[in-house]
């Protein structure tokens, strides 16, 4: 079974970069650690110019806080549903590969999930929100001997910039209150609260519904999910079909992060908006919001959807 993630939202940076920046730097300065120097936008919250490093890279992961957060501030750890702004560069270039200040919209990630490169994971861990940190990360924990042809080439040492903007931790399972599940022509979801899967089961005698189903299994009391939120869910996803599950957080062992502007399956999106956090949700999405004629994966094309969606957290 492999991850369908890239395939429902829009993917900006980390495991898959999609873009590149058309920023140039500033040319070689170095700051007092030896490090690239900020030349421009130093503040936290300002996009910044990184300008070129100087000499040859440092070998091992190199972590400087340019601005503390308040020391109330949360601390970062992993398991943490985290958002982020940043700007990429690599060692000898002027130019960014990517930032998020450009794109208006925060980066989410799950901390220590393995959702980006090991540098990121490693080097925010125990970083304060609030906080601007310089990470310069070795090929090893980076993009390694392949690179990401071709906006980063083999073996780069990567420079990044980012400001920690919020963090919350993420429970394991939706908590809400019981909803009937009446239907008999709709899939059934269990309700266990325990962290792991629920069962999910397709009725095998029952026609997929034509229209977008989205139904409470458990209803929660948390914030309403807007169409700019980014959300923490557990979630499976299976093929009505043959009730074949193609994708699911739980076997990973991980949540996963949804920026809603950048999901790009229809129902999926439409489905969220609207929920409550700390809800279980049932969706049922019929090819036309869904993946439509287009076979993807293990999925056929012209396929009806169904995902249990645990609402873990608004951002």
């Amino acid at each position: 079974m492999r991850r369908l993630a890239g395939l429902l939202v829009v993917p900006l940076l980390l495991l898959s970069t999609a873009a590149c920046g058309n920023d140039k730097g500033s040319d070689s300065t170095s700051s007092k650690n030896g490090l690239p120097a900020i030349t421009a936008g130093e503040k936290f919250g300002e996009k910044p110019t990184l300008a070129k490093g100087e000499g040859d890279p440092p070998k091992e992961l190199k972590t400087e806080v340019l601005s503390k957060g308040k020391d109330d501030a949360a601390t970062l750890k992993k398991g943490d549903a985290i958002e982020v702004n940043y700007l990429g560069q690599q060692w000898d270039s002027t130019k960014p590969f990517d930032n998020s200040f450009d794109r208006k919209q925060p980066f989410p990630l799950t901390l220590g999930a393995g959702q980006v490169i090991p540098g990121w994971d490693q080097g925010l861990e125990g970083q304060k929100v609030g906080s601007r940190v310089q990470l310069v990360i070795p090929p090893e924990l980076g993009y390694g001997a392949q690179g990401q042809p071709p906006t980063i080439k083999p073996n780069a040492t990567l420079v990044f910039v980012v400001d920690i903007l919020t963090a919350k931790t993420i429970p394991t399972s939706a908590k809400g209150k019981e909803v009937a599940q009446d239907n008999i022509d709709l899939p059934k979801v269990a309700t266990n609260t325990d962290g792991k899967a629920p069962k999910v089961t397709v009725p095998k005698k029952s026609d997929p519904p034509k229209k977008l189903v989205s139904s409470y299994v458990l209803e929660g009391d948390g914030a309403t999910v807007k169409d700019s939120d980014t959300v923490s869910v557990a979630y499976q996803g299976l093929v009505w079909k043959d009730g074949k599950l193609f994708d699911s957080t739980y076997a990973q062992g991980k949540t996963q992060q949804f920026a809603l502007p950048q999901v790009t399956l229809k129902g999926l999106k439409d489905g969220l908006i609207g929920k409550k956090a700390g809800s279980r949700v049932l969706l049922v999405i019929p090819p036309d919001q869904a993946f439509g004629d287009k076979k993807q994966q293990s999925i056929p094309a012209n396929s009806t959807l169904v995902f249990q969606v645990d609402i873990l957290a608004v951002m």
